[in-house]
């Protein structure tokens, strides 16, 4: 077990700030870890986290502390950017341009598809990898495909092999840094913003970066599988401070409602009772669904806490260095490889689509039963769409009985549609 990484970034004051409070700011640094912030009332507060970024940070080093780890290991890892409306997420995550951006201000995202490939080129192992892209946003609760804006409400589902899913979700293979790039400045482009009196072009949805690689182990005839995920929150809202109204006012209740229930979620996470079953209640909002994993699974997390170090803006980042302060005592079990650990056996193998997963049924199903049988099943498998884990023992004797119920009853259901007939 391990703690959740915690970072918080003070970003430098904007424009705004300095024209109504000067160069004056509420923080005061003690080190890379430590520092005393000050609220409205000048009440001084202190707080430690695994690194603070002040302004004139460098986007290099806030890569290499929070991302490189999770990209050289090769593990399973989310980065989530969370902070209120206008505190630097997008460009911390993006720079300031996903494509045309000179290399000193590339944000997380840029360096982290560099790093991937660069850490694949170097490999020294002779391994097949392939690599997937997708984009979501939680817009309103619902979660709609950046890359295929015809697919607006995609569920949410769970699997043994992968965990939390987007179902239908479009996956765009990438083979460069340059393809990556571009499939994500389309899928920024048609992200929802919207105006306030705080940003100009205001995050109005939960975006979620998903790269998946599948590593064909040769040597070892394995499948290995990784996913990180790179998250840029909404921005927490005071309806006083942005002038939301209409629809960029029912979009701040539902960002706000979002991540009251990611609130909740670490709430419960991190004052329960050690040993005793407790409910966490993922299941509150589609953001703490999908992130189910990074909170409570198979993921190192690290959480990236975006605050202004301006006086106006002293509560609000008081609030994100609270909740920060709770995420930290957040456990996570890290695994290299959700699919390595399905089973010990070295000799298992691991599938990663529907059509392969049937054949393994399949070809377990024709040891039992006469290959007349085997074709029945397969149409039945084909026409009910039955799909599960096929490298759990359980699951698999479960499968077999199910079709096994489900020929059966459709031969009686054939019989009685006959008797029916003959009657007449």
């Amino acid at each position: 077990m391990s703690n959740m990484k915690v970072c918080v970034l003070f970003r430098p004051l904007n424009s705004k700030e300095l024209s109504e409070f000067g160069d004056a700011v509420s923080v005061q640094g003690i080190n890379s870890k430590a520092f005393i912030i000050k609220d409205e009332k000048e009440q001084e507060f202190d707080f430690s986290f695994d690194r603070v970024f002040y302004q004139g940070s460098e986007q290099a080093d806030i890569y290499e502390f929070i991302a490189l780890p999770i990209v050289q290991d090769a593990i399973n890892g989310t980065i989530i950017t969370y902070g209120q409306t206008g505190a630097g997420k997008p460009y911390s995550m993006e720079g300031p341009s996903i494509v045309d951006c000179e290399s000193k201000k590339k944000g997380l995202l840029q360096r982290v598809v560099d790093g991937l490939f660069e850490a694949i080129l170097n490999s020294e192992k002779p391994n097949k990898y392939t690599i997937k892209l997708s984009m979501v946003e939680i817009c309103m609760e619902k979660v709609r495909d950046l890359f295929d804006l015809s697919k607006d409400n995609i569920q949410i589902k769970e699997s043994k092999v992968h965990g939390i899913i987007l179902n239908g979700a479009t996956e765009v293979a990438i083979s460069n840094s340059a393809e990556a790039l571009q499939s994500l400045s389309t899928g920024i482009a048609n992200r929802a913003v919207g105006e306030t009196q705080m940003n100009m072009s205001s995050s109005r949805s939960h975006c979620l970066y998903i790269i998946t690689v599948h590593q064909d182990l040769i040597k070892d005839r394995r499948s290995k599988f990784e996913k990180l995920i790179l998250v840029d929150l909404a921005g927490s809202e005071k309806v006083e401070k942005t002038g939301a109204e209409g629809k960029i006012l029912e979009e701040s209740k539902t960002i706000n409602q979002s991540l009251m229930a990611l609130g909740k979620v670490i709430n419960v996470m991190t004052s329960s009772t050690p040993g005793k079953p407790t409910h966490i209640p993922y299941r509150d909002s589609n953001l703490t669904r999908i992130l189910q994993d990074a909170l409570g699974g198979y993921s190192q997390t690290a959480l990236f806490c975006c605050c202004s170090p301006s006086p106006s803006n002293s509560s609000e980042s008081l609030s994100t260095l609270r909740f920060g302060a709770r995420a930290k005592h957040i456990k996570a079990s890290v695994h290299v490889s959700c699919k390595e650990d399905l089973d010990n056996n070295k000799d298992v193998t691991v599938y990663t689509n529907v059509d392969e997963y049937r054949e393994r049924i399949l070809a377990k199903l024709r040891e039992r039963m006469t290959a007349e049988d085997v074709q029945l099943l397969e149409e039945l498998f084909v026409l009910e769409g039955i799909f599960f884990d096929p490298n759990s023992v359980e699951e698999m004797e479960a499968a077999y009985k199910d079709v096994t119920s489900r020929t059966i009853s459709s031969f009686r259901k054939a019989v009685e549609e006959l008797s029916t007939v003959w009657r007449r």
